[in-house]
């Protein structure tokens, strides 16, 4: 009788154990990987090729920055500026404002596809950014606008079967309103033109102006799901307010992991303040060229997907991440 009772208490023990690994895995599986500006941790930014890319890693959204051009074509872009991602320089010398940066607003979408798009670098040095990245000024890199990469996607998912879904960015939106434009406004239309209009359309919309995502939803009657970006300390302390109109906050992982103590990551309270109002949590920005205080990649995925129970994350190598998840 005793050696059966051991028996069940082993089998006992192997169960609980393994339905511990089972929600383990299927918590981990539910996590939102996001492609932050594409596969960019392979090839330069925003670009279609990091747009193709990150598309074939499978992740489950792809991200796209915005900002007008002259013209009002929303070009996927991460700054309002041209010049520490392409050759606008020395294609347009005499184009450049009195504070010497190149707007991607003074130029129309024709003189901005133009240009060759390179790998993120510092126009006053032309010093690469991330140095072990793709070589600055090799291939034929060029922008692109929203509505052309949203039919790049969306003919990916029709010829793939698959049903990744877009995470575009209002770029400050401020900036646009002085210059006379509504960019959030000119953003819905074309994303509503592609059939993106409410919360289960697989698009999420993003900005880090509060006054302005707020409008998205109250004055211009949005129904996606919109999150609310993080920049600043204090803004953590705006969660009740962000959620009379977000469903979700984007806070950069540092506003999450806080520091270790005799080898144990410690947290703030922001996930499960943010949880408690219901409101979903996508951190950003994982990069495994950029580890900070984290001994490996996979341990900064750990620690942010599961440790510190966020929802999901944006990261330059959505490959990476998502080969931790599986």
């Amino acid at each position: 009788m005793k050696y059966f009772h051991v028996v069940i208490l082993c089998i006992s023990l192997f169960s609980c154990k393994n339905n511990e690994q089972q929600l383990s895995n299927s918590i981990m599986n539910s996590k939102i990987v996001v492609a932050h500006r594409g596969a960019s941790g392979y090839l330069p930014e925003h670009t279609m090729e990091a747009k193709a890319m990150a598309y074939a890693m499978q992740p489950d959204y792809i991200e796209q920055d915005l900002v007008l051009s002259k013209d009002n074509v929303p070009v996927v872009i991460h700054d309002i500026h041209l010049d520490d991602v392409t050759n606008v320089a020395k294609l347009f010398p005499d184009r450049k404002r009195k504070d010497g940066r190149y707007y991607v607003i003074d130029f129309t979408f024709e003189e901005i596809q133009q240009l060759k798009v390179y790998e993120r670098f510092d126009p006053k040095t032309g010093t690469q950014f991330y140095p072990k990245r793709f070589p600055k000024g090799k291939g034929n890199f060029r922008l692109h606008s929203l509505q052309q990469e949203i039919e790049l996607i969306q003919g990916l998912n029709h010829t793939t079967g698959s049903t990744i879904g877009i995470y575009p960015e209002i770029k400050d939106p401020e900036f646009h309103h002085k210059e006379g434009k509504d960019i959030a406004k000119i953003t819905l239309e074309i994303l509503s033109a592609y059939g993106y209009t409410t919360k289960e359309d697989k698009c999420v919309f993003q900005c880090f102006d509060a006054k302005e995502l707020e409008r998205v939803r109250k004055e211009l009657n949005s129904n996606l799901f919109l999150v609310q970006l993080i920049e600043f300390p204090e803004e953590t302390k705006q969660l009740q307010h962000f959620a009379t109109y977000a469903d979700g906050i984007g806070p950069w992982y540092k506003q999450i992991v806080d520091k270790k103590i005799d080898g144990q990551w410690q947290f703030t309270s922001l996930v499960d303040d943010a949880h408690e109002l219901g409101l979903k949590v996508h951190t950003y920005t994982l990069r495994a060229d950029q580890l900070g205080d984290f001994g490996s990649f996979e341990e900064h995925i750990n620690t942010v997907l599961k440790d510190a129970k966020v929802d999901g994350c944006f990261t330059d190598f959505p490959d990476k991440v998502l080969k931790v998840l599986q």
